[in-house]
């Protein structure tokens, strides 16, 4: 009798069948280094602020993290598609002055104005997105553009109409009082006072993510953050995709704004400088890129929450706030070198 010879094993199974260790999966999230970062903070400020672990103190920190997280989630998701939108702390004023003006002077249910404002702040993300696509010029100079042209026409408008800086009140307005518990109510769990902006920025991190892990939309995302010609070359919608991504921050700045107007019932025309590198900030210190094609929307929740603690860190433990400043670019820089290392280290372990 014969005996056939078996061929050898395969030297290796196919990589693709591998099972990742857990601690590949973790040095691979892109918010690794802004939870260590988070953990960091928090015990920074636990020890130097007494106050700083009161439970009414947790209600002042979360709120000031969600009014950055609100835009910074689709911040991140715009930076993880390769683009910037500078003009996105501005539209968040914008947003706002066109709910007020437009309800005053219609002498009209104040929920006719937030429709409108949604509408107008919707076009904005959209000439935003295309412009960028048609043009073929850097985000950086389009939205720059739009930042200076939204900067004029927020002042202009606003002294031309209520003839001062800011609008005139809406606070006795019809649908005022329905408005303001949609977008600056507030909660009492505990003793401790929420407001609900903290369920927006919630809900908004969950759909992001949602959108990042498990839609298709979320693979062209990161496929035109990586390299957009290559995406376009397999099918991917680049146009569409940058589109919707610069369409998600101007919905965010329409929650943004509707909370402004509805927490004072009047607004600023100059608000909202210099909050677009906010957003962006807390994006990165989250484990976005800027080049592209990395991050998360969890990560920039987590980069919220720093923002919140350092702000109100520094508040609690008594000190000038002009250090504000300096700690933020101190985290800036140590949570890019500290992202920069753990992408390094989750590669090598491939």
């Amino acid at each position: 009798m014969t005996t056939t010879e078996q061929p050898p094993a395969p030297s290796g199974a196919d990589e693709r069948l591998l099972r990742t260790s857990p601690l590949r999966r973790l040095l691979g999230r892109p918010e690794l280094g802004s939870v260590v970062g988070a953990a960091a903070v928090f015990l920074f400020f636990s020890i130097v602020a007494d106050s700083f672990l009161r439970a009414s103190s947790f209600g002042t920190v979360l709120y000031a993290a969600s009014t950055i997280g609100i835009m910074a989630a689709p911040v991140a998701l715009l930076m993880i598609g390769g683009e910037f939108d500078l003009s996105a702390g501005v539209l968040v004023t914008s947003s706002a002055l066109v709910s007020s003006m437009f309800s005053y002077q219609m002498t009209a249910n104040v929920w006719v104005g937030v429709f409108v404002s949604l509408l107008v702040t919707l076009a904005i993300g959209a000439f935003n997105g295309l412009m960028l696509t048609r043009t073929k010029l850097p985000s950086f100079i389009i939205t720059l553009g739009t930042f200076l042209m939204l900067t004029g026409l927020n002042l202009g408008f606003t002294k031309l109409i209520s003839g001062t800086v800011s609008t005139k009140s809406i606070g006795d307005m019809e649908g005022f009082d329905s408005a303001r518990k949609v977008f600056a109510s507030e909660w009492t769990v505990g003793g401790v006072e929420f407001k609900v902006t903290i369920l927006w920025w919630a809900v908004l991190v969950a759909i992001a993510t949602g959108i990042l892990l498990r839609t298709r939309f979320g693979n062209w995302i990161f496929a035109v953050g990586g390299e957009a010609d290559a995406a376009r070359a397999v099918g991917v919608p680049v146009i569409r995709t940058k589109v919707g991504l610069y369409l998600g921050v101007a919905f965010a700045a329409w929650v943004s704004g509707q909370h402004l107007l509805f927490s004072y019932d009047v607004v600023q025309s100059g608000e909202g400088v210099g909050n677009e590198l906010t957003y962006i900030i807390a994006a990165v210190i989250g484990g976005c890129l800027i080049t592209g094609g990395y991050g998360s929307a969890i990560g920039s929740a987590v980069g919220a929450f720093i923002f919140g603690m350092t702000s109100k860190g520094i508040v609690y433990a008594e000190w000038n706030p002009d250090w504000f400043k300096f700690f933020l670019g101190a985290m800036l820089l140590l949570a890019t070198l500290l992202n920069a290392w753990v992408r390094k280290r989750a590669e090598a372990t491939k």
